[in-house]
C-alpha cells in the first residue's frame, strides 16, 4: 500500500475515487454527487494538484482511500476534509495513516486543525483517537439537509 501526496497529474485517479466516496457515503460530506461530477477536468487538476496537499492511497494503480487538508493562505489554520476508505478496505488503519500524515505536515507548519464530522459518523472514533475534540459548533450538513456536522479541533 502506498500513500502519497498527488499532482495534477493524478486528477482522474482523484476524481474516481472521490466520485465513489460521494455514491458510497452520501451524508459524510458537504457536497453531493450531482454537484461535482459534472466539474471538468481543469478544477480536478486544480483541486489534486493545488496548494493544499490531497494524500490518495493506492493498492496497485487503484486509488483506495484519500483525505485532504484545506490550508487558507495567511491563516494558522488547516481543515481536514474528503476523509475516506473504500468498504473492503476499512479496519487497516489506512484511514489513520492519511490523516496522521495530513496532521503532521499541518503540525510542522504550527497550523491548528479543525475538521468536520457529520452526526452519528463512525469516523468520529478515529478523529478522536487522533487527538480531535468536540467545539460545540454546529452547522447543517449542506442546505437543505436535516443532518448536521460538527467542528473538532485537534488538540
Amino acid at each position: 500500500m502506498q500513500l502519497r501526496v498527488i499532482s495534477g497529474e493524478d486528477w482522474a485517479a482523484f476524481r474516481e475515487l472521490r466520485l465513489r466516496a460521494l455514491t458510497d457515503s452520501p451524508n459524510a460530506f458537504s457536497v453531493t454527487l450531482a454537484e461535482v461530477t459534472s466539474n471538468a477536468e481543469p478544477i480536478w487538476r486544480g483541486r489534486a494538484g493545488g496548494p493544499s496537499p490531497v494524500i490518495l492511497a493506492f493498492d496497485g494503480d487503484q486509488a483506495v482511500a484519500m483525505g485532504g487538508l484545506y490550508t487558507p493562505h495567511g491563516s494558522d489554520e488547516a481543515f481536514v476534509w474528503g476523509m475516506w476508505v473504500e468498504p473492503e478496505w476499512r479496519g487497516r488503519g489506512l484511514g489513520s495513516r492519511i490523516l496522521q500524515e495530513l496532521v503532521d505536515g499541518a503540525d510542522q507548519r504550527g497550523r491548528t486543525v479543525f475538521l468536520h464530522v457529520t452526526e452519528g459518523n463512525d469516523a468520529r472514533r478515529l478523529y478522536e483517537a487522533h487527538g480531535f475534540v468536540p467545539t460545540g459548533e454546529w452547522q447543517p450538513l449542506r442546505e437543505g439537509s436535516e443532518l448536521r456536522m460538527e467542528t473538532l479541533r485537534r488538540v
